[in-house]
């Protein structure tokens, strides 16, 4: 087999996995710009020692154990990313100043392009299913250690046989069942947890909600942002620190801080990302520019918006397929 067969066989057969190794490999960092450069790393190391590719095992399982070693390897030099509510802090005070930590690895959205973008997949196809990312699950699986990490994914996201784990993570199969099973016990201590999954909702019900969420932000009405959101819903905008609980208290905050005055200063363009709704939010400058802002990650419930995360990381943007700033025909026209 020539060098270009080889390579041609390698694509063929990886290729189609690039989405579910992507998203493995954020489940394990926390941060969509690690997990790319650990993709990368992955394919690497892969197209390396394809030659020696026995087929004992799917290639699936050969890639997401290249991939699981690359990451723990990786997380050897890196500090968990939380976000601010996994700090340990109480609520903050909504009318208080805000306070960045720059210091600190914030966890990051997933852009759902990046795992389901792929332009040959059967419109069936999900090999990678949104619960299995969400942001709530993610956040809680940074409070384990890296091995307990790589356990609980294998076991429990992608349902491998504990040998099978034992076999990759060098562990025996005793020391892979007691290390799940502490790991399990942190997780249920935590929101988010994989015993807590996501509500899933009417689609036309969110579309209404979502619809208004936009429509209030963009009017800039902030009892109606309020009345938009659960009661005991939490807002929270890394790299400040501070997180706050209650549709009254993140009405406060909003009111407080800010920058919009009228309607028309902020348009919010809809993506996604971890599977949820995400918005990237564009605020109207002195020369009229609505200019890259925040993008706004959110959870909805029954009883409305539970939790937002705005991500003021403006490389997000670039992720998510935003320009920096607004073209002049995408300024709905009330701005």
């Amino acid at each position: 087999m020539t060098t270009i067969d080889v390579d041609r066989s390698f694509a063929e057969l990886t290729e189609p996995l690039r989405g579910e190794i992507t998203a493995h490999c954020y489940r394990m960092l926390g941060s969509v710009h690690d997990a790319e450069d650990l993709v990368q790393e992955t394919y690497l190391r892969a197209w390396r020692a394809f030659h020696g590719f026995e087929g004992r095992s799917s290639v699936r399982t050969w890639l997401h154990r290249i991939a699981t070693n690359a990451c723990l390897n990786a997380l050897e030099s890196r500090q968990r990313r939380p976000l601010p509510t996994g700090l340990g802090q109480p609520a903050s005070d909504p009318s208080g100043a805000l306070r960045t930590r720059e210091e600190v690895p914030w966890l990051e959205p997933l852009p759902d392009d990046l795992v389901w973008g792929r332009p040959d997949a059967e419109p069936g196809e999900q090999t990678v299913s949104r619960e299995s990312v969400r942001i709530a699950l993610v956040a809680a699986l940074q409070h384990l250690t890296p091995q307990q990490r790589a356990v609980v994914v294998l076991r429990d996201v992608l349902a491998w046989q504990a040998k099978e784990v034992a076999e990759t993570l060098d562990m025996t199969v005793a020391g892979v069942n007691s290390t799940l099973q502490r790991a399990r016990v942190q997780l249920a201590k935590l929101e988010g947890g994989l015993e807590r999954p996501a509500p899933v909702l009417d689609d036309a019900r969110s579309r209404r909600m979502l619809a208004a969420y936009v429509a209030a932000f963009e009017e800039y009405d902030v009892p109606r942002i309020v009345s938009l959101l659960a009661e005991d819903a939490v807002w929270e905008m890394p790299p400040f620190d501070g997180w706050y609980r209650g549709a009254e208290a993140i009405g406060t905050l909003i009111s407080t801080n800010c920058p919009a005055d009228a309607p028309g200063d902020q348009v919010l363009v809809p993506v996604s990302g971890n599977g949820q709704p995400c918005f990237g939010l564009y605020m109207r400058g002195e020369d009229g520019v609505h200019r890259a802002f925040q993008i706004q990650q959110l959870t909805v419930g029954e009883h409305g918006v539970e939790h937002v995360v705005a991500y003021f990381d403006l490389s997000l943007f670039a992720r998510f397929g935003l320009p920096e700033t607004l073209p002049a025909d995408r300024v709905p026209r009330t701005a």
